[in-house]
């Protein structure tokens, strides 16, 4: 009798636990990015499991801000959707037309998690996107190469559809004014809280494993933690 009861608050601890332990996912861009972590796995990468000192002091997906997070909180990653160079808009660098790996396009592959970090555009202020009108309804696909349009349409989509999830946008350090204005003003319309990055150091303008941890530290904080 003993023993039956022992086991059942086992199993009931074990539950407790896990029902406790918050799943995450990122939809990101090179900043996120780890070969052999991705999904789907086609996405395109920044940083590689084989050493690359010529681009990056990284060389562990330990080294990741990603990976150091989620060991700082207790959480589980739950799918890391981060695909280099992509944009939020549906314009990518020298005009060309990179929908097919923006943000927007990718919003819907991000299973089921608790908490969503939204880590984007950097390449859309570096590949200078069009900025747009502010626009909250009737947005159209052409609208959806402008910046602002498209990161409102990012929003209303995942407040729609991961509905119960936290939903955090990290904005890096460094970005042109328009653009960080418009991503506070499109995350204040939409209840999404902004983490704003400072002084991350970078190598070829990506987070070195110093930088990694700042922005760890500084997400951390961010969330509360």
């Amino acid at each position: 009798m003993k023993r039956g009861i022992l086991s059942f608050m086992m199993v009931m601890g074990m539950t407790l636990s896990m029902a406790q332990t918050k799943s995450v996912s990122i939809l990101g861009d090179s900043y996120s990015t780890y070969e052999g972590y991705m999904t789907p796995a086609t996405n395109e990468l920044w940083y590689y499991a084989k050493a690359q000192p010529e681009r990056t002091d990284v060389k562990d997906v330990r080294q990741t801000w990603w990976h150091q997070l989620i060991k700082r909180m207790g959480w589980r990653l739950c799918v890391n959707n981060s695909y280099s160079g992509a944009t939020i808009s549906y314009t990518g660098y020298d005009g060309n037309d990179y929908s097919a790996r923006s943000f927007n396009t990718r919003a819907d592959n991000l299973g089921s998690p608790d908490v969503i970090l939204i880590f984007g555009a950097t390449n859309d202020s570096w590949a200078g996107t069009p900025i747009g009108d502010y626009k909250y309804e009737g947005i159209t696909h052409g609208d959806l190469y402008t910046f602002r349009p498209a990161m409102a349409r990012l929003l209303e989509y995942m407040t729609n559809r991961y509905v119960g999830t936290d939903i955090y946008f990290l904005l890096n350090d460094g970005l042109k004014a328009d653009i960080n204005e418009s991503v506070k003003t499109i995350c204040r319309h939409y209840g999404v809280k902004v983490i704003e990055l400072q002084g991350i150091d970078k190598i070829s303008g990506h987070p070195s494993v110093k930088g990694m941890t700042q922005i760890a530290e500084q997400v951390a904080k961010g969330v509360g933690h």
